[in-house]
């Protein structure tokens, strides 16, 4: 426990803040997209143009992330050292998990495009087919897994145990929204394959 008072500074309203942030993003866009697919509140904010509306959402999230990464940052400066993850070997393998996190993010943010990055599902912007190369291939959720690690590897690099925490409770975040969207967007493409089908046997 001393360990954790040492190199954890509770006290920070910084790791306050850094903590909100990473806890309010999810929750608002599952939010949001969930809004959107039962009221078209975006869609109709974009003048009845679904591609807009995602694209709005999308300029949120993305401005919410960098908010959230600031916050992060501000929130490692903040906090205490711990000695002996400051050492090359910590710092080579920091590099390369904080590499491999930002190659899944971007990789799939390039398959998926920016509606299927950013929730068009929920605006009636469907994808012909699931994505299955990589990096869906490795995981079925690469983003925010990569996103996790790339928050590890920066806490590794500046060997700060508050960053490490900080990871562990955005992996959790993600997690949790994982349990809302992967049914909910599921549920989407099987109500869209229903409808093909039975306007198969119309015809």
């Amino acid at each position: 426990m001393d360990a954790v008072k040492i190199y954890i500074d509770f006290s920070q309203d910084s790791l306050k803040y850094s903590a909100l942030s990473v806890a309010f993003n999810p929750v608002f866009w599952n939010i949001a997209a969930r809004l959107e697919y039962s009221t078209h509140f975006l869609t109709k904010l974009a003048l009845g143009r679904p591609k807009c509306g995602c694209y709005l959402l999308a300029v949120t999230i993305f401005s919410l992330g960098i908010i959230r990464d600031l916050l992060y940052e501000k929130a490692l400066r903040d906090q205490p050292i711990y000695g002996p993850l400051d050492i090359l070997p910590v710092k080579v393998f920091a590099g390369l998990i904080f590499a491999y996190g930002n190659i899944l993010v971007l990789s799939s943010m390039w398959a998926l495009g920016v509606t299927g990055t950013y929730l068009g599902d929920y605006f009636g912007i469907l994808m012909d087919a699931r994505v299955t190369g990589f990096p869906f291939n490795i995981t079925d959720n690469p983003m925010y897994y990569g996103s996790t690690l790339s928050f590890l590897g920066t806490a590794l690099w500046f060997a700060k145990p508050a960053g490490i925490a900080l990871s562990a409770f955005v992996l959790v975040m993600y997690l949790i929204a994982l349990r809302f969207e992967e049914p909910f967007t599921a549920e989407i493409y099987a109500k869209r394959d229903r409808e093909r089908a039975a306007g198969k046997k119309d015809k």
